[in-house]
């Protein structure tokens, strides 16, 4: 048997949700695969076959014991601007399409994503599925493909998660479910409180008036909590906290920034904050150019902005520029674009690194990969080996540049700058150790070292445990125990 978490909402915490009962029934023993049909995010990753998928699904697959893979999220949509989005069909670019011509393959993109689910169940023999945004979008259930018509398609049991921080708690609940569709009222079993500040005691009251309007059980009402996990969409920017070690590193905040999750891990060791564009970048002693849905028009917006002219002028002055992906394409000299992402012609970047991407084609690089930095002073001399994965567009020319690592990217000549397509980089501890021990060095203060994962839980189980002790896990595990031979 399996089941569907829906929410009020984007944001309300579907995904940790769905995490945790991932990892609770693979404690348990119990073989489960998690599952969200449609996703629009930015934050995306690759599995080892070289499918590209959300970033979320891929943690969840981490939460239930698995390797990532394209079923679990069978349609990736990655917003371009302008109301277009490239969609990504079972791990693969399919079209950039408008919404509107989106709508109208939708038959086609739920058939499927149910034989993807189907595919999962039929090996897994459990699934926990996923929601996007707010359930009860009213103008969209004629083609809600990841939610209504999912759950018409699948007549799962349901879980409403709901968010108590943003407020109207009372209202998110009620409204969504008086607005399903009396169809899927019905599948309704549970309804999750999530991110309660302060003593859960105080809301019995809360709890039974929802019971009672609703005629659904409250199974949980879920402190607010904070977990080493990756964020999934670019939401999550605005809940980031510096650690206060002394060392301010800077990430552009591009207009279609992706992937941000690259530098969760210097999170850990310095203050990382996300400067949007037209802001002054004096005070960082690092700026990281991070990688971005569409280069070509993001660089136009930095070149516009001043940002570009900002980065320019910190790098003369010796602090260290790093781009990823993107923005290590934003780096080079020129962006030759033939019209695959954006307007066919030739646009200027931001020139510290003597290199030229071309668009040439409508087709996407997504591999694993593993490489060494090369030994280039200052930072990249004691980076080592590290892996990690490319998701990106285009084709970079390397001119007088040292490579940066093997086989990929650039550097300059002092060592400062350099760019790669490598996602995932600051992940591996060694590139963590490296940066923090330049940056501190230069500041005369003591290095921060990238925290021991070895030595700390797992934060799944970590999360498990939380919803085990605050949500009525038993009710949920039932689903997938003692409804194995139901339909």
């Amino acid at each position: 048997m399996s089941l569907m978490v829906l929410g009020t909402a984007s944001h309300v915490g579907k995904t940790l949700t769905v995490a945790a009962i991932c990892r609770t029934l693979y404690r348990m023993g119990l073989p489960v695969a998690p599952f969200k049909s449609q996703n629009m995010s930015l934050n995306s990753t690759v599995t080892a076959d070289g499918s590209e998928i959300s970033m979320a699904q891929a943690v969840q697959a981490r939460a239930a014991g698995l390797a990532p893979e394209s079923d679990m999220n069978p349609i990736l949509l990655k917003p371009k601007g302008d109301k277009v989005s490239q969609v990504i069909l079972h791990g693969r670019p399919y079209r950039d399409l408008p919404i509107t011509e989106y709508y109208r393959e939708t038959d086609y993109l739920l058939e499927e994503a149910v034989a993807a689910y189907r595919r999962l169940e039929s090996r897994y023999g459990h699934v926990v599925v996923e929601g996007a945004g707010g359930a009860a979008e009213l103008n969209l259930y004629d083609r809600d493909i990841a939610n209504i018509r999912l759950a018409r398609a699948l007549r799962l049991p349901i879980v409403l998660v709901a968010d108590i921080e943003r407020g109207g708690v009372f209202a998110q609940v009620y409204g969504t479910v008086a607005l399903l569709p009396e169809d899927i009222q019905g599948l309704v079993v549970g309804i999750i409180i999530n991110k309660f500040r302060g003593d859960p005691a105080i809301f019995t009251t809360g709890v039974r008036e929802i019971e009672r309007i609703t005629g659904v059980p409250v199974l949980g009402i879920v402190p607010f909590a904070s977990f080493p996990i990756p964020s999934e969409d670019s939401l999550s920017i605005a809940d980031k906290k510096g650690s206060g070690t002394g060392i301010r590193i800077g990430v552009i905040r591009l207009p279609r920034i992706s992937n941000f999750s690259d530098f969760e891990s210097l999170e850990t060791v310095a203050t990382v904050e996300y400067v949007p564009l037209g802001v002054s970048l004096d005070g960082y002693d690092c700026i990281i150019l991070p990688g971005t849905k569409n280069t070509v028009e993001d660089l136009c917006r930095l070149q516009e902005s001043g940002t570009a002219a900002e980065i320019r002028a910190v790098a003369a002055r010796g602090v260290p520029v790093i781009g990823i992906c993107g923005g290590y394409q934003m780096l080079g000299r020129m962006i030759i674009d033939s019209g695959v992402e954006s307007a066919a012609g030739e646009y200027p970047g931001v020139g510290l690194l003597d290199v030229v991407t071309r668009f040439g084609e409508y087709g996407k690089t997504t591999e694993r990969r593993r490489r060494r930095a090369c030994p280039v002073p200052p930072i990249l001399s004691t980076v080592g080996e590290g892996e990690g994965y490319e998701i990106h567009m285009g084709s970079s020319e390397r001119g007088s540049d040292r490579e940066a690592f093997e086989g990929d990217g650039a550097v300059s000549a002092d060592g400062l700058v350099f760019g790669t397509y490598l996602h995932g980089l600051f992940e591996n501890p060694g590139a963590v150790a490296a940066l923090m021990a330049f940056l501190a060095d230069r500041k005369g203060i003591r290095s921060v070292a990238p925290p021991d994962n070895r030595e700390k839980s797992d934060p799944f189980d970590d999360l498990a445990d939380l919803f085990a002790s605050h949500v009525d896990m038993d009710f949920i595990v039932s689903f997938f125990t003692d409804h194995d031979d139901t339909d």
